[in-house]
């Protein structure tokens, strides 16, 4: 089981992400730390899940960009669904 240090690490956005901008985000509760399965964005002192626009509820203690992950099947790196959208996201801000 990964430490909270080394997931820590692993999440390397410093201040706050860009307004607007999806981004992988770490949380922490009473159980441990645990990154949240769907994208997430920042904005106005508050942070949001993409999808739904609802505002999370979880301890946000780290951030960072999308990672591109690498597919076993066809040996090439994928990115994220929603990675794709961090560049047009990022235009309509």
């Amino acid at each position: 089981m990964a430490t909270r240090e080394k997931r820590l690490a692993q999440f390397d956005g410093s201040g706050e992400p860009p307004p607007g901008q999806s981004v992988e985000v770490l949380c922490e509760d009473h159980s441990g730390t645990y990154q949240l399965p769907f994208p997430c964005f920042y904005i106005d002192g508050k942070w949001h899940n993409k999808e739904s626009g609802g505002a999370l509820e979880a301890t946000v203690i780290g951030w960072r960009f999308p990672r591109t992950r690498f597919d076993d099947r066809s040996g090439r790196r994928s990115q994220p669904a929603f990675a794709a959208m961090r560049t047009s996201s990022a235009s309509s801000y």
